[in-house]
């Protein structure tokens, strides 16, 4: 079987300003860093430095198969213990944390649209989305691979992965959320 590796290979250097306090009603405040390569000039924010300390890091690898796609996430320097969630998105990062959009799905939620993503488990479900739920070790590293038996729509191919503040839901109406988003990293433009 041939495999090709694509240049997604991302180590992600996450940094940023402490987050807006919760009871404000602003947007969390962002900054902005630079990655090494999920190509290289690919911008990395983080919405929330508590939960992905100053310096955080990850790699991103997405292998290419015939048969499928296998994604790897690799996060240091985050909190140990802590539970996180991760996913591929439709778009790339922003400072505000709505601007990565809804989560890549390989088969559409017909009901979905721009401000109400899928939460219907027929749609927003490990198989049909790429997931990436973790919890950070003791030395606050997380591993973890997805492996579909599809490949990205070469129309409409996932532009970011966001880290969020909890594993993935899967009961109806709540079905693919995971709180809220902590940090984002946007890939380049290229394949």
């Amino acid at each position: 079987m041939k495999t090709k590796l694509l240049a997604l290979a991302v180590p992600l250097l996450l940094t940023g300003a402490a987050p807006a306090p919760a009871a404000q009603a602003e947007p969390a405040q962002t900054s902005e860093g630079t990655f090494k390569t999920w190509r290289d000039g690919a911008k990395a924010v983080t919405y929330d430095t508590m939960a992905v300390p100053v310096g955080a890091r990850a790699r991103v690898t997405v292998v290419k198969t015939e048969g499928g796609v296998r994604v790897s996430l690799l996060a240091t320097g985050l909190k140990p213990g802590r539970a996180y969630g991760a996913h591929l998105h439709t778009s790339e990062c922003g400072k505000d944390p709505a601007a990565a959009g809804p989560h890549y799905q390989q088969r559409l939620d017909p009901a979905a649209r721009p401000g109400k993503p899928s939460v219907d488990p027929a749609y927003a479900n490990p198989a049909n989305e790429v997931w990436l739920d973790f919890v950070a070790n003791a030395n606050g590293v997380g591993r973890v691979r997805a492996t579909q038996a599809w490949n990205f729509h070469e129309t409409r191919p996932p532009w970011s992965l966001v880290l969020h503040a909890e594993h993935t839901h899967t009961t109806p109406g709540e079905a693919g959320t995971a709180g809220a988003r902590l940090a984002c990293l946007t890939r380049d433009d290229e394949d």
